[in-house]
């Protein structure tokens, strides 16, 4: 894990949940057909895709979130088997020796 980049990836996450999340941007083009047909303001367009730009960064914000406290591990346990044997100890531990 020594050459990983600086930085938790979110920019190319949230361009990659931009791509997978294009179905979500559908009533922004809907209100954009309406601009040129009925002659709504652009801006009901504008701001659809500013509202999905957005909603797409907070899910891809909780995601990372997510991510990041699963991947806290564990501080190491004592072997509490009886039935294991003292040469099977962890290495850390070098209390016999």
């Amino acid at each position: 894990m020594k050459n990983r980049p600086k930085g938790n990836g979110f920019v190319s996450a949230l361009l990659i949940n931009l791509i997978f999340d294009l179905e979500w941007t559908i009533p922004a083009w809907l209100l954009l057909a309406a601009h040129f047909i009925s002659k709504i303001s652009i801006r009901w367009f504008v701001a659809a895709l500013i509202v999905w730009v957005i909603a797409v960064a907070i899910k891809t914000a909780v995601f990372s979130w997510l991510v990041h406290i699963g991947n806290i591990p564990d501080p190491p346990k004592e072997n509490k088997n009886p039935y294991s044997s003292k040469k099977y100890q962890s290495k850390g531990d070098n209390s016999d020796e």
